[in-house]
């Protein structure tokens, strides 16, 4: 990680959970890493805390599911620090309800978060890691198992869909940046929710 050390990171859904872990981790490697989520009085906490770390983790708030905010928060990160280096893409929503029972709303509410942010994001990272010349860049997208199959659980199967989505999306950036010539780097790592745990 030694390479990553002073450079930028930003970590979407940093407020809790995994987001909150990876924030920890790269500031503990030495990254400049920028939590953006819409509890950022939850991120400024865990900056305290981090303080004395290798690095330092900036809180920003975002609701990235509104695209002037997105926009805004890659701007300040430009003007603030030059850019991103790393993007991962942590922010996530499950609705647990059989399709059968769910609402129009929660449905959008979770591609809206699930899928569209996640492309924004990326977007918005690729743009400036290809605006600074940075060729060895890398967007990581938290995905699920439930990516990946047909959940036997009706209430998980709208949420597994919107992850099938970030499954074929990722490919498809894959695809893209190889066809560019790019050696920005698209990972994905799949996380096991157990209800019964």
């Amino acid at each position: 990680m030694e390479w990553w050390s002073g450079r930028v990171a930003l970590v979407t859904g940093a407020s809790a959970g995994i987001g909150a872990s990876v924030a920890r981790r790269l500031v503990a490697e030495g990254m400049r890493v920028v939590g953006a989520a819409r509890s950022v009085e939850r991120v400024q906490a865990l900056a305290d805390e981090l303080k004395g770390q290798p690095g330092t983790l900036i809180p920003i708030k975002c609701d990235i599911t509104k695209d002037d905010q997105v926009v805004s928060m890659f701007a300040r990160i430009k003007r603030e620090l030059g850019g991103v280096d790393v993007c991962v893409n942590n922010a996530g929503l499950a609705v647990l309800k059989d399709l059968l029972e769910g609402s129009p709303e929660e449905w959008r509410g979770m591609l809206d978060l699930n899928v569209v942010a996640l492309c924004l994001c990326t977007r918005e990272a690729v743009a400036s890691m290809r605006e600074r010349g940075v060729d060895d860049g890398h967007v990581i997208h938290l995905n699920s198992i439930g990516g990946h199959y047909i959940s036997q659980i009706p209430s998980f199967h709208f949420y597994c869909g919107t992850k099938q989505v970030v499954t074929t999306l990722t490919e498809a950036l894959r695809l893209e940046l190889r066809r560019a010539n790019s050696k920005i780097r698209i990972s994905v790592s799949c996380v096991c929710f157990l209800p019964w745990s």
